[in-house]
């Protein structure tokens, strides 16, 4: 920066004071430097810049699994809300994997984030490490809960919504039985206990297919267990519930594959909804019966709690725990 001032012939203060808000000096001085930018084709350093601030503005932004759009499409909706606040969002994806978790929140610990929104893997997840980080950096979780870990956790009601897409499918056919993802983040449970507990209180027999799997393929998961449970004999109910709409889709590829007409109108003898309105879900065929997440109210809320966080000084006196219920969406699978 020195360099750039002596050859650009403008004072440093000036120059520091231009690359920490432009508009803070005037329009003719922000003209010259603009100008000599673009001459001598400089690029502060921001990350060098970061380590001289009290408060950066780098927000780090970490899901599970990025190829999965569900997390691609919610980490778009977090990202535009940061650089609206004028924040510079980082985006890592740990790929399910819980040591690459931790290497990355290593990483942006060094970096020294204004804060960081994560939505852990889960049951993996290495908790010891992440506390750790949580404790050094304000971090709020979205998606999936670390009970007692971080600032507070956003995400979705799923002892609303799944009562909610039970209830339908039992009113409108047989009683479901569930799907189970495998469990590798909170929400398998909590989907298959809110599933339990809405049959037990319409005085249905909870029927629960538990997946083998300890991965993220969802579809593929729910395309070859489907295929094994179809050509074993069927499914205890002509109506499947899968816990998401991953496993749905591999569902019902499944029964396409074994001529099995999925739907409500003539000829089909088979229903399948899953949960989460994947971005995908209305392009299937049939299109996907589910429970739409609330992106926008999960993505903007986490962003603003974490900001609220942010700019009181780090310290957080409660863990709030903020739940957005989920809206039935009724398609042709359903």
């Amino acid at each position: 920066m020195e360099e750039f001032a002596r050859v650009s012939g403008i004072s440093r203060p000036t120059v520091s004071k231009y690359f920490n808000e432009p508009e803070s000096v005037r329009p003719s001085t922000r003209a010259r430097i603009e100008e000599a930018l673009a001459r001598y084709d400089y690029r502060p350093n921001v990350y060098a810049m970061n380590q001289n601030r009290r408060l950066t503005k780098n927000v780090g932004i970490i899901v599970p699994y990025l190829a999965d759009p569900f997390f691609a499409e919610i980490a778009r909706n977090i990202e535009d809300a940061c650089i609206a606040r004028g924040y510079t969002p980082m985006l890592h994806s740990s790929h399910g994997d819980p040591a690459m978790e931790v290497e990355i929140l290593e990483s942006l610990r060094s970096l020294k984030p204004a804060g960081v929104l994560l939505a852990p893997i889960g049951r993996r997840s290495d908790r010891k490490a992440v506390a750790a980080f949580a404790k050094h950096v304000p971090t709020m979780l979205f998606d999936s809960n670390l009970e007692g870990i971080g600032a507070g956790f956003v995400g979705s009601d799923n002892f609303q919504s799944v009562p909610m897409i039970v209830d339908y499918l039992c009113r409108t056919g047989e009683a479901p039985c569930f799907m189970e993802m495998p469990p590798v983040n909170p929400n398998a449970n909590k989907r298959r206990m809110a599933y339990v507990g809405a049959m037990e209180r319409l005085g249905k027999e909870p029927q629960v297919i538990s997946l083998p799997g300890d991965g993220w393929n969802f579809e593929e998961v729910g395309f070859r267990e489907g295929r094994r449970i179809l050509g074993d004999g069927g499914f205890p109910s002509s109506n499947v519930l899968c816990s998401n709409d991953r496993l749905a889709i591999g569902l019902l590829a499944a029964a396409y594959e074994a001529g099995i007409k999925v739907g409500h109108g003539a000829g089909c003898s088979m229903r399948i909804a899953g949960h989460d309105d994947h971005p995908f879900a209305r392009y299937t065929c049939p299109s996907l019966t589910t429970v739409s997440q609330d992106y926008d109210s999960i993505s903007q809320r986490s962003v603003d709690s974490l900001f609220a966080l942010v700019e009181g000084g780090g310290k957080a006196t409660s863990r709030p725990e903020i739940l957005f219920e989920g809206r039935l969406v009724m398609r042709d699978s359903a």
